[in-house]
Order: structure tokens, then sequence, then C-alpha cells
């Protein structure tokens, strides 16, 4: 047994994130692995679970094998293959903690972390509101030491956090369109400065209406490395408020980590789950409609520290 903490994922930004922001508090050394299981495995995972490294591609296997890790945290539907693979092959002795729902029976874990609008029950289960983030005090001082330059942007200094369209919610260039409309109109009125962030799900067309719609507003848009170094922990340590789109839970919950105001502009209605996040961070006061006035500063949304902390309980009371 090594005294250290695997985090695996799979290539999902969104996933690495998530188990890399609680392996970093749990005490332990930390070792990422970037697993990705061959067929039949991928087909199936997490349900078929022998084999173990076979499971995986040749050169993926000396990653996966003794000593097994004290603690193993993973994070998406091929990772629940290996931490449930983990915790027969170390006989119990690994702590194997999966992140989100993994769509089976939570008992073939130690520790299943889920947020509350998964709807997911169980003695193992420990429930969030929203997902698992680095976001803290440090985290966003870091980000504004890294961005200088924001500091003598005029403010408000808006950040807009630019999602993808994902099964049954639409995210096109009409939804763009309504988008700069809100936020050309708020900027009207208040001045300040616009920094719009896309990801690898926006669409071409919708970044192109923002690009074109911001251009003559003090901000930037960035849409990837053509346009520099990433300035995500920057504008979100900056920001005086943020606007995001509706689509992702990860984005949606580092945005009410920073603690300023958080809007979004829903245009059609949510998927059920999504809905009901949503509908969380609206009853607790963190989440607001793109012409709504809201507080200069709200309490942050920040659940990893106390997550971690019952994973501690958790492992110390075995």
């Amino acid at each position: 047994m090594r005294e250290e903490c695997w985090a695996i994922t799979d290539a999902s930004a969104g996933n690495q994130r998530q188990a890399l922001a609680l392996a970093e508090m749990m005490g332990l050394p930390v070792r990422h692995l970037l697993l990705e299981p061959r067929a039949p495995w991928s087909w199936l995972a997490p349900r078929f679970a022998i084999g173990g490294a076979l499971a995986l591609p040749a050169d993926q296997r000396p990653q996966f094998a003794r000593p097994w890790p004290r603690l193993a945290i993973g994070c998406g539907r091929a990772a629940a293959l290996f931490t449930r693979m983990l915790r027969r092959l170390s006989r119990g002795q690994c702590h194997t903690v999966q992140i989100l729902d993994p769509r089976i029976d939570p008992a073939h874990w130690d520790t299943v972390i889920a947020p509350r609008h998964d709807q997911l029950a169980g003695p193992n289960v420990l429930q969030p509101l929203g997902s698992l983030n680095p976001v803290d005090e440090d985290w966003l001082a870091d980000g504004r030491d890294a961005c200088p330059v924001f500091e003598d942007l005029p403010q408000p200094r808006v950040g807009v956090l630019l999602g993808g369209p994902r099964k049954q919610l639409v995210l096109d260039a009409d939804y763009a369109r309504g988008l700069v409309t809100h936020l050309l109109a708020r900027h009207e009125r208040e001045g300040g400065s616009l920094l719009a962030l896309a990801s690898r799900r926006t669409p071409p067309d919708v970044l192109a209406i923002v690009r074109d719609a911001l251009a003559q507003v003090p901000g930037l848009v960035w849409s990837g490395p053509d346009d520099g170094r990433n300035p995500y922990p920057g504008v979100l340590g900056w920001a005086d408020r943020l606007v995001v789109t509706p689509d992702s839970v990860n984005m949606l919950s580092e945005a009410c980590a920073v603690g300023c105001p958080v809007h979004t502009l829903v245009a059609a209605p949510l998927p059920d789950k999504l809905a009901r996040f949503h509908q969380a961070l609206r009853e607790r006061g963190l989440l607001h409609d793109p012409d709504a006035v809201a507080p200069a500063r709200q309490t942050p949304l920040r659940e990893t520290a106390a997550i971690a902390d019952a994973l501690q309980r958790r492992m110390g009371a075995r």
C-alpha cells in the first residue's frame, strides 16, 4: 500500500478539475492517472469490472499497477470502472471515491460524491450542491497576480463565461444574439468592461457573434491559445460580476464560488437535473437573471473543503 492519492479521470477537463480539486485537499501526495478503457470495458463501464489492467490499452497498463494507493478519487464513468476495481484489487485497503452518479449501486465504492440534483441517496453518499472545484481566496489571489493588467480595466469588470449546447439544451446563434443584447444594454447603463471566455464546447458561430458584438467594448474575448494564455483565473479573480451560460454545472459552481453576483440567461426550458440545480442556486440567492440588481458581494459557494473534511472522517472511521 502506497501512502498517496490517485486522481483517476478521462480526458474531460471538467472531470479532471473535480477529481484533482478534492485530491489536493486530502493531505497525501497526488498522482493523476489519465485512463481510457478499451472495448468492451469502455462500452459497459462501470458495470463490467473484471480484468484489472487488461481493461486498458497496453501503454496505459503500467500506471494501474501495485502498489495500490491508500486513496483513489475518480470522476466520470470511465474512472468509475477503475475506482470500483481498486476496491477489490486492494482487498479493501484503498478507500475508493467516485465523483458523480456512477449509475449503479453506490455500495460498490467506499464513498460516492454526487450533487443534490442527481437525487442519489445512500449511507456512503455525500451530496454537495454543486461541483467540486479549487476556487477559494488563495486561488482568486493567484488569478489576480497572474493577470495584473485587468486591474486597469474600467469597473464594473464583467466576466462572461460561454459554454455550449448539450442534450436537451440549445446554445446557438439566436441565443448568442439574445445574450449580447443583454450585455450591451447593461454596459450602456453602467459602463465598465466585458471579459468573455469561450470553452472548447462553444460553437464557432456563437463565438463569432460575441466577438463582433464586443469589439468596441473595453475588455477581451478569449477563444483559445491563439488569443494567448487562458486568463480564466484572472477573470474570476478580478470580476465584479459574472454572466454564465446556463449549460454547465461546473462553470456555474465555480462562478458562484467567487463571491460576486452571478447571472445567467435562460432562453428555453432546462433539462430536469439542470433545472433543479438552477433552482437550488436561486433559492440560495446565488444566481440571478441577467438584468437583476444583486448585492455587490454574496456568500460564496465553496464546498470542496467541507467534502474533503467529511471524506477524512469517513477514512478515519474505517
